[in-house]
């Protein structure tokens, strides 16, 4: 006998989880990786990333579902603003095509255009996780396949991402790092560095962590890299901090 009952999002997310089967995603740290792909598939985007801002005001990538995804995260951060903070500020949706993204955020809409195939983007702000207000953010390659998206459906993918995010961090191993080992996965350890430069550059420059990290993010544009590269740069010694200074010289590519 057939069961001819409708499979629920619940249900199809899932199944969607379960088929990211990938033998290198399979730590802990990588959930976020597999909750992104799995959305992808599901939403039928072209790829997905997730990320939180938290207490402190620090956006900190988790996982996306492709390196493009990635690389998108990244210039949003270099830009200082974006479709997935501003979901995350104001714990409303964002749907921005490729005309929204010039007209509201037009540094991340020049990076976008020019470092990835995306055109589009929705930002849809996650449930409170105990790591602090989370997003996810929706690729388009294609700016009219916007218009045919589940908004419901996609709002309760971003429920059960939020639940699976919960669940791990009370049933699985903390990291030593502290907080649950989703929050130290690769692209989380990366972002870090940012946060250990703004630390050098304020000591060497005496100034505040704000003023540090837009020093950062000025010289990672005229750089044409992104604020994570450079940020690595100086906590490896590669960049002196003090040439980060807006009278020295623009720092090496």
């Amino acid at each position: 006998m057939t069961d001819d009952r409708p499979v629920s999002i619940a249900e199809r997310f899932s199944a969607a989880v379960g088929d990211v089967s990938d033998a290198d995603l399979a730590g802990p740290e990588l959930l976020p990786v597999r909750l992104s792909r799995a959305c992808a598939r599901m939403l039928g985007v072209d790829a997905a990333g997730l990320s939180v801002l938290d207490s402190s005001g620090r956006r900190v990538p988790l996982g996306a579902s492709s390196d493009a995804a990635e690389v998108a995260e990244r210039l949003q951060f270099t830009a200082g603003s974006g479709p997935c903070q501003t979901a995350q500020e104001h714990r409303e949706p964002v749907f921005a095509v490729s005309a929204d993204l010039h007209r509201r955020w037009p540094t991340f809409a020049s990076l976008l255009a020019e470092r990835t195939p995306f055109r589009a983007v929705v930002a849809l702000p996650l449930g409170e996780t105990l790591a602090g207000r989370g997003a996810l953010d929706l690729f388009f390659a294609d700016e009219t396949a916007v218009t045919g998206l589940d908004v419901f459906e996609a709002m309760a993918v971003g429920d059960l991402v939020t639940s699976a995010l919960g669940e791990a961090a009370v049933w699985s191993p903390w990291s030593p790092d502290g907080g649950p080992a989703w929050l130290h996965g690769p692209v989380s350890r990366r972002r870090s560095a940012v946060w250990e430069a703004i630390g050098r550059l304020s000591l060497a420059l005496d100034t505040g962590a704000a003023a540090a990290l837009d020093l950062l993010r000025a010289a990672a544009w005229s750089a044409d890299r992104s604020v994570d590269d450079l940020a690595s740069d100086v906590v490896s010694g590669r960049l002196d901090p003090t040439t980060l200074h807006p009278g020295a010289a623009d720092p090496p590519r």
